[in-house]
């Protein structure tokens, strides 16, 4: 049995409280309705800045939901108004955050109030409750311009974007709360994360919901530079897994590191676009792909994009759940089946 499964079979067992912030994110509200699936007790924050109404009304839809969710809505600056909520919980997942490298740069100030206040705020109100244990959001993007591939957790590069700026803020506060305070604080660098519920909207969407959406409405896709640009693309499923088994790991070395969470593959923007063709054509007999656009590259935007996956694997127990062709085709499904959220 596989560390995740083992850690599943052990939750239904018996429930444990857990905090999700973001809750009405993308992310967020994956992990909220994972938990609830798993009989746990969850309290979700959100100030709905960037996540869904609807999201949070699918989740108080759920069977699981009636006597095991609760919401607050509250600003994580604030931790007056939801500190109360954190004391008896084991786990905290904070996946609250103002996301986008190209929504820093045109907004440095509300990235870093979100990211950097809020962060300090969150694991604050964690250390006053005692919480077991605090699992966060972190990025590929603190690698910024190191040409390493693949990408390994020792070597960092020079940030690109206050985005990323921010998030290697958030892991050294990490670091010192768990050398002064003790509070235990595991990092987790998302790589490109995509999935059903992802906002396909707006002027920082990130770039897979963005293309379906257009691709669902027969419109051409926009690829920022000459389409050789490359990522770990990396489906919610894996990322869901991560932050439950670096949540309650009880391997030694695993406590107060950072770790990526990726599927160690490599994807130009020009086999994005083909592949998410491919999966539309499954479901679309008729269906046609359009020649794209390319325009400028985009300032702050890392060339390439390659995760090493081995410490969270040794530490972690991390295994890739689902892979970057089977992700796209499931999310294509979704949006397909979802037309009013694409």
């Amino acid at each position: 049995m596989g560390a995740y499964n083992a850690i599943e079979k052990e939750l239904r067992a018996g429930a444990r409280r857990w905090v999700v912030t973001g809750a009405a994110g993308f992310i967020g509200s994956h992990l909220c309705e994972r938990l609830l699936s798993l009989g746990q007790r969850v309290v979700g924050i959100d100030n709905f800045s960037t996540g869904q109404r609807r999201n949070i009304q699918f989740l108080t839809g759920l069977s699981t939901a009636a006597a095991n969710f609760s919401f607050i809505e509250a600003d994580i600056c604030d931790y007056e108004k939801y500190g109360q909520a954190l004391g008896g919980a084991d786990y905290l997942l904070h996946q609250a955050a103002l996301g986008s490298v190209s929504r820093s740069i045109d907004k440095p100030l509300d990235t870093n109030r979100a990211n950097v206040d809020g962060f300090l705020c969150v694991i604050e109100a964690a250390r006053k409750s005692k919480i077991q244990r605090c699992v966060f959001a972190s990025s590929s993007s603190v690698y910024g311009d190191a040409p390493e591939l693949p990408k390994i957790e020792a070597r960092i590069g020079n940030a690109l974007s206050p985005y990323a700026v921010s998030k290697r803020i958030n892991e050294l506060y990490a670091e010192v709360y768990g050398r002064v305070y003790g509070t235990q604080l595991i990092g987790l660098r998302y790589f490109n994360v995509f999935g059903p519920r992802q906002d396909p909207s707006g002027a920082y969407a990130a770039v897979i919901p963005r293309w379906i959406a257009a691709l669902a409405q027969d419109q051409e896709c926009t690829i920022y530079g000459d389409g050789e640009t490359s990522r770990d693309f990396c489906f919610v499923e894996n990322v869901i897994q991560a932050n439950i088994l670096a949540a309650t790991t009880t391997h030694a070395d695993a406590i107060g590191k950072h770790y990526n969470i990726a599927c160690h593959g490599r994807t130009t923007l020009r086999q994005l676009h083909a592949e998410i063709g491919r999966a539309f054509s499954k479901l679309r007999p008729n269906f046609k792909l359009r020649e794209v656009r390319f325009g400028d590259f985009r300032a702050g935007d890392v060339r390439h994009s390659l995760a090493s996956i081995e410490l969270a694997q040794r530490n972690l127990g991390y295994a890739v759940a689902v892979d970057f062709a089977a992700g796209i085709e499931q999310t294509v499904n979704w949006y397909l089946q979802n037309p009013s959220k694409a």
